[in-house]
C-alpha cells in the first residue's frame, strides 16, 4: 500500500512539473484592473482633447440654469456667465443685468448684490467646495497625479442609455469617484461619488451627467450639464457658449472689483 502510495505522489509531480507554468510576465489580477483602468482613462483624456484639455488655464461660458428641489423645478430658469480659472477661482453672474454675483476664490466664497458684499454662508461654501473637489478637472488633473491613488476597471454597463465603461478613482484619502465612459465616443458621460453628512451620519450620492458635446478650441465640451443629488435632478445648465483661454485677471475673481468683468 506504502508503495502504491509513493507511485502515485512521485507520478502527481512529474506531471505538475511538466504542465505549462504561467508566464513571468503576467501582471497579477490587480495590476492587470488597474492598467485596464488607465487605458480607459487615458484614451477618455485623448477624447476630450488630450494637452488642449489638460493645459486649458480659464474658461468663460454663456447660457441658462435652472434649479429643482426634490426633481421638481423651482425657477423659469436663469441667465447666466461663468468665468473660471483653474484651479479654484469661479465667479458667476445671473440674471440680464447681470447684477447677482456668487465669486469663489480658493477657500472663499462671497454673494455680490445691490445691498453689497457678503460672506457665503459656510454650508453654501462647503457644497461648492465639495462639488470642485470632486469635479471633473480636478480628478483628471490633481488627483490622477496625487500620491497614492488607486484605480480600478468595473466593466461595462449602461448610463443614461448609452454603453459605457465604469472606472473608480481613489486617492489617498480614500475618496472615490466613478466614471462612465461612453465605449464609442470615449467621452464622459456620467461622474458619480458619495459622501457622508457629518450631522445626521447619511450617505449622499452627487452625480453629474454630461451631454450635447460640442467642439470649442481642440476640446469636446459638453453644452448641456445636469447635477442630480440623491437621484433627484438638483440643477440643469445649458450653455450657449463656451470659450477658453481668455486670460481671465485674477481681479476678477476678487468681490471688491464685482463690477469689472474680464
Amino acid at each position: 500500500m506504502k508503495v502504491l502510495a509513493t507511485a502515485l505522489l512521485l507520478a502527481g509531480l512529474a506531471w505538475a512539473q511538466s504542465s505549462p507554468q504561467p508566464a513571468s510576465s503576467s501582471l497579477p489580477i490587480d495590476q492587470e484592473n488597474a492598467r485596464q483602468a488607465k487605458a480607459v482613462l487615458d484614451q477618455m483624456i485623448q477624447a476630450v482633447g488630450g494637452e488642449a484639455y489638460l493645459s486649458v488655464q480659464d474658461m468663460s461660458a454663456e447660457g441658462r440654469t435652472y434649479s429643482f428641489y426634490h426633481g421638481r423645478p423651482n425657477s423659469y430658469g436663469v441667465q447666466f456667465w461663468r468665468f473660471y480659472k483653474y484651479p479654484d477661482k469661479d465667479r458667476y453672474e445671473l440674471t440680464k443685468q447681470r447684477d447677482v454675483l456668487t465669486i469663489y476664490n480658493g477657500e472663499q466664497g462671497y454673494e455680490v448684490t445691490f445691498k453689497g458684499v457678503k460672506s457665503l454662508e459656510a454650508k453654501d461654501l462647503k457644497d461648492y467646495q465639495r462639488r470642485r473637489d470632486h469635479s471633473l478637472d480636478w480628478v483628471l488633473r490633481k488627483w490622477l497625479k496625487g500620491p497614492g491613488m488607486a484605480l480600478f476597471y468595473e466593466g461595462q454597463t449602461v448610463a443614461e442609455g448609452k454603453p459605457v465603461q465604469q472606472v473608480t478613482i481613489m486617492d489617498a484619502r480614500n475618496e472615490a469617484v466613478t466614471l462612465y465612459v461612453d465605449t464609442e465616443t470615449h467621452l464622459p458621460v456620467k461622474k458619480s461619488y458619495s459622501w457622508r453628512d457629518a450631522t445626521d451620519q447619511q450617505r449622499n450620492v452627487e452625480d453629474e451627467v454630461y451631454d450635447n458635446y460640442k467642439l470649442v478650441q481642440g476640446i469636446w465640451t459638453a453644452h448641456t450639464v445636469t447635477r442630480y443629488y440623491n437621484g433627484d435632478m438638483s440643477n440643469q445648465r445649458f450653455m450657449s457658449t463656451v470659450t477658453y483661454n481668455q486670460n481671465l485677471s485674477d481681479s476678477l475673481f476678487d468681490p471688491a472689483n464685482a463690477t469689472k468683468r474680464k
